[in-house]
């Protein structure tokens, strides 16, 4: 047998050319410096074709395409995630903008004092993080934790550090953040799972990373908040909850030389905002009990299914944000589809990094790679949510990107699911694993590292003594309740 032969039909074999491929992929964006698009598609083209695949079964022929491994890869998930990835960046973009942030923080503050303040941090991060972006949240949130901190006059990172783990723990387990929603389409779960699991198994390791760790390590490294990063002034923060005074004038307050419209506008309420965020959460896990509690043929069912499909569902949450946050606030149509146009920009290269690592994943599958695997990892008899957790944390560290990380390891591991009759929490909680891994251990190669370093004053040093500790207690405590939950429900 020749070396061809045996890398494409011995189960060594396919796992050395699996190897290979992934060795690939993380030189290609680690040295090369490739966005991760283009990688990822580059080197399942490539394994494609190094696993002898027939041409018309990687990108079809001239006259049909359709069912091809390139098609079916991108189409499959992009059909499942793009119109719910750009419907939750408008519910978020929406919310930010009438000033959810603001009130969220003002009622908080008050609500737990200024003791309590880290920890109301921390439930801002977790609340305003299930509809809004990453890093997005972190621009958003950090000016309202400058001033915080200030008033409490107290470390930066005794603030910081809860709500950087809410806004983490939502964007890697919880819908309709592009992980999550990946993993749904990826691994055959419905998000009404994920969402249940996400809290599940993500509110430990909240707690576990921001409040405790958080208000451990922020006792014991003090970052003072530079004057410069206060770029409003205090009693315009808005964190009494009272009325806002917004107006275009200079950061120098001399307004550039051009008189502007000053605008006085009544900030929404707590619940309003809270309101809206759950819209989507109800619906969904509406149509999840039903299934499991309702005759399938039940006429309450059908509206359930209907109202709780994740696409309809923040539709909803969309239309009722844009009339009672846009439209009653004196905002018209045309201005709010100026910011649908501006929030989804970014979206786009996101999508495609997503359906890219769909398509990497197809190829695996098809290579008979996922069978070695499965058969590999019974030998050795290596649960396979346990596998998922490593996949996913080998590839989040040497690569850095969480998102890059998760589809890649759940085209990895979907074979191995598919072929086992797990039941849907089971797979939620293998979801879960693989959103774990997918955050641990946040160094240099992580752009969100940098983003926190420069946002909270933090040296490098620092950095990884306080966020990149945060985000592996987070990943851990996390992955440790899933398994166990899986464990007693496998």
């Amino acid at each position: 047998m020749g070396a061809v032969d045996w890398l494409r039909t011995t189960t060594p074999g396919l796992l050395v050319l699996c190897g290979l491929a992934i060795a690939v992929l993380l030189f290609a964006i680690i040295k090369v410096k490739l966005e991760p698009f283009i990688a990822l598609l580059l080197t399942g083209l490539a394994l494609a074709l190094a696993a002898g695949l027939p041409v018309s079964k990687i990108v079809g022929t001239a006259i049909k395409a359709g069912d091809s491994l390139l098609e079916t890869g991108f189409g499959g998930i992009l059909g499942h995630i793009a119109v719910i990835i750009g419907l939750g960046t408008v519910l978020g973009a929406i919310l930010e903008r009438s000033g959810g942030a603001d009130v969220l923080t003002g009622k908080l503050l008050n609500l737990f004092g200024e003791k309590g303040a880290p920890f109301a941090m921390g439930l801002l991060g977790l609340i305003f993080g299930i509809p809004v972006f990453f890093d997005i949240g972190i621009f958003v949130l950090a000016p309202l934790i400058y001033v915080a901190a200030k008033r409490g006059g107290r470390s930066l990172v005794l603030y910081a550090m809860p709500m950087l783990a809410g806004l983490s723990m939502t964007h890697a387990f919880l819908p309709p953040h592009p992980g999550p929603v990946a993993l749904g389409g990826l691994l055959g779960v419905s998000l009404g799972w994920l969402i249940l699991m996400g809290f599940v198994c993500g509110l430990p390791g909240f707690v576990a990373a921001g409040i405790v760790w958080g208000t451990y390590i922020g006792k014991r490294i003090h970052v003072e908040v530079p004057d410069e990063f206060l770029v409003r002034k205090e009693e315009e923060a808005a964190l009494d909850g009272g009325e806002r005074v917004s107006d275009d004038a200079g950061a120098d307050g001399s307004g550039g030389g051009v008189a502007t419209k000053t605008v006085t506008t009544t900030p929404p309420s707590v619940g309003l905002i809270g309101a809206i965020i759950a819209i989507p959460l109800v619906l969904i896990l509406g149509a999840t009990f039903g299934t499991q509690l309702l005759d399938k043929n039940s006429r309450l069912l059908q509206v359930l299914t209907f109202f709780g499909t994740p696409a309809v569902a923040l539709l909803i949450a969309v239309l009722v944000a844009f009339y009672v946050l846009g439209v009653r606030r004196g905002s018209t149509v045309q201005e709010l589809s100026t910011l649908t146009a501006e929030s989804l920009r970014p979206v786009g290269m996101l999508l495609l990094v997503v359906g890219a690592g769909a398509f990497f994943g197809k190829v695996i599958s098809a290579t008979g790679i996922g069978t070695a695997l499965a058969d590999t990892m019974s030998a050795a008899g290596l649960p396979v949510i346990v596998l998922a957790y490593i996949i996913s944390c080998g590839l989040r560290i040497a690569q850095g990107s969480a998102t890059v990380a998760i589809v890649t390891t759940g085209g990895i591991v979907a074979p191995l699911v598919a072929d086992h009759g797990y039941s849907q929490i089971s797979i939620a909680l293998i979801a879960m694993a693989i959103a774990a891994g997918s955050i641990i251990l946040s160094h240099v190669n992580d752009g969100g590292f940098w983003i926190i370093a420069k946002f909270f004053n933090l040296t490098v040093k620092q950095t990884l003594q306080t966020w990149t500790v945060l985000e592996t207690i987070l990943s851990v405590v996390s992955f440790a309740v899933a398994a166990i939950l899986f464990a007693i429900v496998s």
